[in-house]
């Protein structure tokens, strides 16, 4: 809402009440003047007349390297559980997940419009992985990988597929179906013996070693 609506509904006075506050410079976001029809943002800090109106949310990013084992649940009753394995006290939530024999890359924030940006398939947001097999890959199934694979009746998406090792390949991904690529694997006759997440868009695990963190900024995560 802009901030007229703001005062509006916050003092229950009339609009004209309102511009009148605005127009006597008596209404600040962000320690800077308010101007009409200014956008309120939940993160704004809002004051009027000196006192606070809103403090204002303050949006954390984190990178975290998930350690294999680890549960990505926030349940407190469930072992080995995401939240008891985090190294710091702040209440976030992970952006996607990651299931408990997986490891890697994990984005952990307070900020909603991130997570739908990112988390829902419908956006093409791209996930890098790097997985290992069991046995050595063909040609034939590195193509197929690359061309979808038909999981719980329905094909994957394209991915970029390309062969790291006889016995390893990177993946990128656009959706993040349930064990998507365990399943793809096993469908063509290979199980993982590893599954790390390196990239989620352009954000990279890089050195993080498991349970490490790094924080974002909102340049990096551009958003």
């Amino acid at each position: 809402m802009n901030i007229n609506e703001f005062l509006v509904k916050r003092f229950h006075i009339s609009k004209e009440t309102a511009g009148s506050m605005l127009e006597e410079n008596r209404v600040r976001i962000n320690k800077q003047k308010a101007i009409q029809r200014q956008n309120v943002l939940k993160t704004d800090l809002v004051e009027a007349d000196g006192k606070i109106l809103q403090q204002g949310v303050q949006h954390t990013y984190y990178a975290y390297y998930k350690p294999r084992g680890i549960e990505c649940t926030l349940n407190p009753d469930i072992e080995n559980n995401l939240q008891a394995a985090l190294p710091f006290e702040e209440h976030v939530y992970p952006v996607g997940r990651l299931d408990k024999e997986s490891e890697g890359l994990l984005l952990l924030t307070n900020d909603g419009k991130m997570y739908k940006n990112i988390a829902f398939s419908d956006n093409f947001k791209e996930k890098e992985y790097l997985v290992e097999v069991d046995k050595e890959l063909h040609d034939e199934a590195l193509t197929q990988l690359a061309s979808g694979v038909v999981i719980m009746g329905r094909k994957t998406r394209p991915a970029l597929v390309k062969k790291v090792t006889p016995h390893s390949f990177r993946i990128v991904l656009t959706q993040g179906l349930n064990r998507q690529i365990r399943r793809m694997c096993y469908k063509l006759d290979y199980n993982v013996t590893m599954l790390k997440r390196i990239r989620i868009t352009s954000i990279l695990l890089g050195d993080l070693k498991p349970g490490e963190y790094r924080m974002l900024d909102r340049t990096e995560i551009g958003n």
